[in-house]
């Protein structure tokens, strides 16, 4: 929901300031025919496709915004590590915080 509710938001005041300058009836599709969609459906893909965008740019953002800590940390119980998660509790790790 972190990411879903503000693309949705966000996608709604896209859809609203792009079509304010674009008439729907006037688009043309990749072969330069006119599209042969009714308003509404060029408003409801087009919404769809503005949502989808900003929900990626959101989860991109909060997968970058992770710290260091975070993205080493091993959620493994001690006696459950493989061996390429070889902290133990008491350890430093970088930064000089323990786990």
């Amino acid at each position: 929901m972190w990411i879903a509710w503000p693309a949705f938001l966000v996608a709604g005041v896209v859809e609203m300031v792009v079509f304010a300058f674009v008439d729907p009836q006037q688009l043309h599709g990749l072969n330069g025919e006119p599209l042969e969609l009714s308003r509404p459906a060029v408003y409801t893909l087009a919404f769809f496709a503005f949502w989808i965008a900003t929900m990626a740019s959101s989860a991109l953002t909060t997968l970058l915004a992770q710290s260091p800590f975070e993205v080493n940390r091993c959620p493994l119980p001690l006696d459950g590590r493989p061996s390429a998660c070889p902290k133990t509790n008491g350890q430093a790790t970088p930064f000089g915080m323990s786990e």
